[in-house]
């Protein structure tokens, strides 16, 4: 059931993403819309809407969470094969997304102090190329 679910909701995912659907739906409501005056803007017609709507959008969250966390896991295996192959990166980057919010953040500072150091040789280098 697992394998069938995810062929479904990836197809589905794809499928919701097309040109096709966005038109679908927009004429959908173009015609919910010009149906207004004939049911004479009741609140059945409002309902037929809201309630189509709903349905759609809480089954869809669904759909795209299950495609939206396989890409994610397939993502970070590539990038934890990449990380393996490197010569001298880190293995401890290796799961990175299985960190705790303390050890991402202790990581992140020391980038970013990374980064400024960079930020600041370049900016030196930027000063002594124009003193030339």
């Amino acid at each position: 059931m697992r394998e069938q679910f995810r062929k479904f909701s990836h197809q589905i995912a794809e499928s919701a993403g097309s040109p096709i659907a966005f038109s679908l739906a927009t004429l959908s409501i173009l015609i919910w819309g010009a149906s207004g005056p004939y049911f004479h803007y009741s609140e059945t017609w409002q309902l037929v809407i809201n309630t189509s709507t709903t349905i759609i959008t809480f089954l869809m969250v669904f759909i795209i969470q299950n495609a939206q966390n396989r890409d994610s896991r397939a993502i970070h295996l590539k990038l934890n094969e990449i990380i393996k192959g490197v010569k001298g990166a880190r293995n401890e980057m290796v799961n990175l997304e299985e960190a705790s919010d303390e050890e991402l953040e202790i990581l992140h500072n020391e980038f970013q102090e990374l980064h400024n150091r960079i930020h600041e040789q370049l900016a030196a280098r930027k000063k002594e190329s124009k003193s030339d």
